[in-house]
């Protein structure tokens, strides 16, 4: 577990607080009020390649827009992601939506991960781990004022990208603003090919102000609007015609001596409209609307007391999913279906941390949270559609979950021990537990979901040893194991017959007794010089269920291994990743093994100053041998990007 530590100033530009929190990993989006960026591509990096920097976390791929993070190898299901706290729920039955789609990096400061059970406050439900998307706040007594700009475009797919924003603050108030626009057409694959239906275009408009009423309250307020037309999903049998997101928030926050407390109500509307207008042979032209809405509210008191830094957060939100369709079979009258039943979902909980320091070269991590949750399905004829496979159903259910987790560090000489253990447990899905006839193109069955499925549990077990020989080399070993009761999964049901032309059949969602999943890596990072730097990165993870068949979507070994040199303002990257041959693969789940692929990637920046200003410019090539290719996550092995030649300017001021 990584310890990382947050300085900020929260009363003046002379009174700063240390907030300590316990990170598996974070990547800096941005510096705080500032718009320069980590990533290779700068201030134009998508959200999915920011994602793609943290190590434990991979992306399914269903388009050239909004991949689904997965996390230790788990998916949506069995992860949380906030935006600033806040939650938010996709409104997509094929997850073309995930949470990460309607922010932009423009408009983020940085992505923490904590991985496993040991979540942060607000995470519920987050056996995989949990994801907190800081947004980016000019904040008070920061530059008076401050503006950016950046352009850029990739040549494979003629993706262009342009941004600006801008910020004001004082010891009074901060306000920050800006939009992002992208567009794509269809990219071409390795060998040149071009791949159709992966265009897409989008834009999100944002602003956050701070108002401090004295110097110990402030108020802040969020808002942003995101839009995503025209987007392509060549893994998929639809398009999206319009995926629109409407995010916000208000909070207060008081300042105690040694102490803090936030309080935040918030509200955020997702609407999403697949689209089969443009794809060629249609046989039955579908509409397939969702939405969902979702107001909460949260409250975290966080203080320190000699060897104790203590957070206390509850948490309230409601949340409402409605998606239906209408099919139009030629010459025959429509047929209307609906798909999740507007299913209500009020969750309650409590979390507490206490991160104790031990002495000078211990800690300990302890968290909890236990949480109450009722659901109750608002539209009758999906209530009754379900009841027909599940006669004995109600409209309303309730449920209990929780997590505990401890996390214990030891550091001697140059070496750094870590060890934890946790359990938790999470309520099924909307979909798992309600979903009618949902298509899943991945193994071509229609799924239904199950009222009366059992909560699922899991014991996680990890450890790390990080070792320092001299100070430029960081060795890194670390490695988790979850022990799943009651695993949910989509099973078999051969009375039924599917609905959705094409389908081989239908799977109803049930518990299996139990699943294993484990992942284990190895890392280091080598400044070999003052200029020269190599990384290194080694991967390995198995799923297995009850019968010992394996689990899908599991990654096979993969690595990475790159090289940067830096001369003061000039900097360049050469990097080598790959996967082996998937081996172990859920033939039993309708997965196919992904073969093995390796890619070079290159990129350079230079920064200058110029007419009050700081410019850089970033270029590179991906996929430099212009390799044909598919990961294991790639849905349906569609092909990623071939050659991609890419250039970026930002200005600031």
């Amino acid at each position: 577990m990584l310890t990382v530590l947050l300085s900020s100033i929260l009363l003046s530009d002379t009174v700063a607080t240390e907030k300590v929190q316990n990170l598996d990993e974070v990547v800096i989006v941005s510096e705080a009020g500032r718009g320069r960026k980590r990533s290779v591509k700068g201030q134009v990096a998508s959200i999915d390649e920011h994602l793609s920097e943290l190590k434990n976390v991979s992306l399914v791929r269903r388009g050239s827009y909004a991949w689904e993070p997965v996390v230790n190898n788990m998916q949506t299901e069995r992860l949380s992601t906030t935006i600033d706290g806040m939650k938010i729920f996709y409104a997509c039955t094929d997850k073309m939506d995930p949470v990460t789609s309607y922010v932009e990096s423009g408009n983020l400061q940085s992505i923490s991960l904590n991985s496993g059970l040991d979540g942060n406050p607000q995470a519920t439900g987050n056996i995989g781990g949990s994801l907190d998307l800081k947004l980016r706040k000019a904040g008070f007594d920061n530059d008076p004022f401050h503006a950016s700009a950046s352009a850029g475009h990739e040549w494979n797919g003629h993706v262009q990208v342009y941004g600006a924003d801008a910020a004001l603050s004082s010891h009074r108030i901060y306000l920050n603003a800006g939009a992002f626009f992208r567009h794509a057409d269809n990219y071409k694959v390795g060998g040149g090919d071009e791949l159709q239906f992966s265009q897409f275009q989008k834009v999100n408009v944002f602003t956050n102000a701070g108002l401090r009423l004295t110097e110990k309250d402030m108020l802040e307020a969020t808002f942003i609007f995101d839009r995503a037309s025209d987007v392509g999903y060549p893994a998929l049998n639809m398009d999206v015609a319009k995926a629109e997101g409407l995010i916000t928030s208000l909070s207060y926050k008081h300042l105690f001596p040694g102490a803090s407390w936030e309080t935040k109500v918030y509200y955020n509307h997702i609407t999403h409209e697949m689209d089969d207008t443009k794809r060629p042979d249609v046989q039955i032209h579908m509409d397939m609307p969702g939405k969902s809405w979702t107001a909460g509210v949260y409250s975290l008191l966080t203080t320190s007391h000699k060897q104790h830094d203590v957070a206390l957060n509850y948490d309230l939100y409601y949340n409402c999913l409605f998606a239906d369709m209408t099919m139009y079979p030629g010459g025959a009258a429509p047929m209307y279906m609906v798909t999740w039943p507007d299913v209500g979902t009020l969750n309650t909980g409590v979390a507490v941390t206490d991160n104790v320091r031990i002495g000078r070269n211990q800690s300990l991590r302890l968290s909890a949270k236990v949480a109450w949750q009722q659901q109750r399905l608002n539209n009758e004829e999906g209530y009754h559609a379900l009841k027909v496979f599940f006669p004995s159903m109600t409209d309303a259910y309730h449920q209990t979950t929780g997590r505990i987790a401890a996390n214990y560090q030891l550091s001697i000489v140059n070496c750094q021990f870590n060890l934890g253990a946790g359990w938790g447990s999470r309520a099924p899905t909307v979909t798992e537990a309600y979903g009618y006839y949902l298509n899943n193109t991945f193994d071509q069955y229609d799924y239904i979901g199950n009222p009366s499925l059992k909560n699922e549990s899991a014991v996680e077990l990890n450890a790390a040893v990080k070792w320092h020989p001299t100070e430029r080399v960081n060795v890194t070993l670390d490695g988790n194991v979850f022990l799943f009761s009651n695993y949910i999964i989509g099973q078999f049901e051969t009375r039924l017959s599917p609905m959705t032309v094409g389908a081989e059949g239908v799977k109803v969602y049930g518990n299996i007794s139990h699943a294993t999943i484990a992942n284990v890596s190895l890392s280091w990072d080598w400044q070999i010089t003052e200029h020269l730097q190599w990384n290194k990165k080694v991967s390995y993870s198995a799923g297995r269920d009850a019968d010992g068949d394996a689990l899908p979507l599991i990654s096979p070994i993969s690595w990475q291994s790159e090289w940067i040199y830096q001369h003061q303002r000039f900097q360049a990257q050469a990097t080598i990743k790959g996967n082996a041959r998937q081996n172990n693969y859920g033939e039993k789940y309708g997965e196919t093994a992904a073969k093995a692929w390796t890619i070079v990637n290159l990129s350079a920046a230079y920064q200058w100053s110029m007419v009050n200003g700081q410019w850089s410019i970033r270029f590179g090539v991906e996929n430099l041998f212009d390799k044909q290719y598919a990961t294991y996550a790639d849905w349906n092995h569609i092909p990623q990007k071939g050659r991609n030649i890419y250039m970026n300017l930002t200005f600031e001021l």
